[in-house]
């Protein structure tokens, strides 16, 4: 006798990112095929998939060239490794063509396999640098509260984000936390963009000085803040945190696992955002999601400290074995082709206006306190009175009830921290697409006022 969906979850697969108690009694969505921008359940109904799955299927979910890729690259090497001297043809070619496109001053690449993987090496990579350079206390990094970057022991205390942390002791010691730069929840009565960006810069310096600036290695952010509610910083932001950095010899270290690939109408979204990282984390669209790969950019500067430190110890001991692998490398180039070939940056920034005037269209709604985006990447936050902004209570769920029901409508759309709900379609996605996305969505926020009767 064949097992339903509900029973082969609950007996099988423990669901990430879940209220494990509350899924065990509740149906889940099983997704068994994608065409485009459309997934199918294992009923056959179809959904626009408004999230790009985890942030991450810019191409959609048919690109035959991806498949092609991947299937040509198991005949003629299926895999090898990248350690002591040795690394497959393709991984190469993929480095040459990160480097092609990277921002200055960035030259050198390390692949693992996800976003937190590479966050975790970017933190391994900043404390041996400062090993090297014989500063052993400037260890200790900075991230924001809010940010997400990943959910391994060090990219777990980075994200800023309690559910990654409660019950896992963590953060580590070594990571401390500043202001999260959502102009919205979080400037004073009155106080424009620019000087609420100043004053969470001078925040920064003030904790760096307070910490010790001989303790402090790197400062960490995502150009948007993706997980934690699509937090778009102030125009300014990053102009007053960098002098900081500098002034204090602290690394910046730019988390684009959401932003980079063309996401916010730039390559990288450090262009968008005025960002100049010494090192920078990619994932997720580098292989459009249809192969695990990230990789860590690191300046020469970096490079050629780590490159002294390894003559003097051997080696430098750091490597996984499936870094670098031959078949992701093969589907994150071809990938880089087709955003090249197909212009892909000029398409977000064609596309943008369609996204991000639909959603400003909700600012009236009685529920609608903000909406943000930039680029192919938006929210909308949920308030329970506009005027003061007070947010509903926590266990009514709000933003999960309206992903609920956006469902019901034929809609994948995810709900964040602090009541946002966010949309990341693929970069694929037509302007008739947008419209039809944001329509079920409309939907969705009808049904979530009688729920919560708004009128």
């Amino acid at each position: 006798m064949s097992l339903n969906s509900v029973e082969r979850d609950r007996r099988f697969y423990l669901n990430p990112f879940t209220n494990l108690v509350a899924k065990e009694t509740q149906e889940h969505l099983v997704i068994s095929r994608g065409r485009g921008v459309y997934v199918y359940d294992e009923s056959g109904r179809e959904y626009i998939e408004g999230m790009s799955g985890l942030w991450c299927v810019s191409l959609g979910w048919s690109e035959e060239r991806l498949v092609e890729a991947a299937t040509r690259q198991m005949r003629e090497l299926p895999y090898y490794h990248s350690f002591t001297g040795k690394l497959p043809d393709v991984t190469v070619e993929l480095a040459e063509k990160l480097m092609e496109i990277a921002p200055s001053p960035l030259g050198k690449v390390v692949f693992a396999n996800s976003g937190s993987e590479s966050n975790d090496t970017a933190v391994k990579v900043a404390w041996y640098y400062n090993n090297q350079l014989g500063r052993p206390e400037k260890k200790k990094i900075i991230s924001r509260m809010r940010g997400y970057h990943g959910v391994t022991v060090i990219s777990g205390s980075m994200t800023g984000l309690a559910y990654a942390q409660s019950g896992f002791d963590l953060p580590m010691s070594r990571v401390i936390h500043t202001d999260c730069p959502h102009h919205y929840r979080h400037a004073e009565p009155g106080e424009s963009e620019d000087a609420f960006a100043a004053r969470l810069a001078r925040n920064i310096d003030e904790l760096i000085q307070k910490e010790g600036p001989e303790t402090v290695a790197a400062f960490i952010a995502e150009p948007i803040q993706g997980a934690g509610g699509v937090i778009v910083p102030p125009e300014t932001y990053f102009r007053h945190v960098q002098p900081v950095l500098k002034k204090h010899d602290v690394l910046m270290i730019a988390d684009e696992v959401i932003c980079g690939f063309g996401r916010t109408g730039n390559m990288f979204g450090s262009q968008t955002l005025g960002i100049e990282p010494d090192m920078m984390v990619v994932a997720k669209q580098l292989s459009s999601g249809y192969q695990p790969i990230s990789g860590l950019l690191l300046s020469d500067q970096i490079y050629n400290t780590l490159r002294d430190a390894s003559g003097k110890l051997g080696m430098f001991g750091h490597g996984y074995t499936y870094s670098g692998h031959p078949v992701p490398a093969a589907v994150a180039l071809e990938t880089l082709k087709i955003y090249e070939e197909r212009n892909m940056v000029e398409r977000v920034r064609e596309l943008a206006p369609v996204l991000q005037d639909g959603i400003r269209r909700f600012a009236e709604h009685p529920m609608i306190g903000h909406v943000r985006g930039m680029g192919l990447i938006g929210a909308v936050e949920l308030v329970k009175d506009k005027a003061t902004k007070e947010q509903y209570d926590p266990s009514q769920k709000a933003a999960a009830t309206l992903v609920s029901y956006a469902q019901k409508h034929g809609l994948i759309v995810r709900a964040l921290p602090m009541d946002a709900v966010a949309f990341c379609p693929p970069l694929i996605i037509e302007p008739s697409q947008i419209e039809e996305m944001l329509a079920r969505f409309a939907l969705a926020l009808d049904d979530t006022a009688k729920h919560f009767g708004v009128s």
